[in-house]
């Protein structure tokens, strides 16, 4: 109850002290400025648009060009993708595994052919 009552007188203090502000208001002169500033004349003045006018045109050239690079990155970011993956996009793999080696681990003729080593029948060892 005694928050109650605080808040009340607050209230009041606060609405009195904005009536006699309020009275007094008119009293109070207005000067009047009769030579602009440097800053009404730029305000009023068409350099502003201007100025706007060549900040979007370089952002939006800058964007673009940003644009394009970006684009050659993940093109490029692309291709070395592809040349890595185990797929090269056709659906087969591009390395045939089951070709270097035989059911029971060995290696056969034609991996040993395709890795530069010739196969003799004297060389069981290789």
């Amino acid at each position: 109850m005694l928050q109650f009552i605080l808040t009340t007188i607050l209230m009041a203090s606060l609405g009195t002290m904005l009536y006699l502000m309020a009275r007094s208001l008119p009293r109070v002169e207005e000067e009047i400025y009769d030579k602009p500033g440097f800053m009404d004349k730029l305000a009023s003045s068409e350099v502003p648009e201007k100025i706007d006018a060549a900040l979007n045109d370089f952002v939006l050239k800058f964007l673009r060009k940003i644009k394009v690079i970006l684009l050659k990155v993940d093109n490029s970011i692309t291709e070395k993708l592809k040349k890595i993956s185990p797929n090269n996009g056709n659906g087969k793999p591009r390395i045939d595994f089951k070709d270097l080696t035989s059911t029971n681990g060995e290696k056969t003729e034609g991996a040993a052919v395709s890795d530069g080593i010739e196969k003799t029948p004297d060389s069981d060892n290789n």
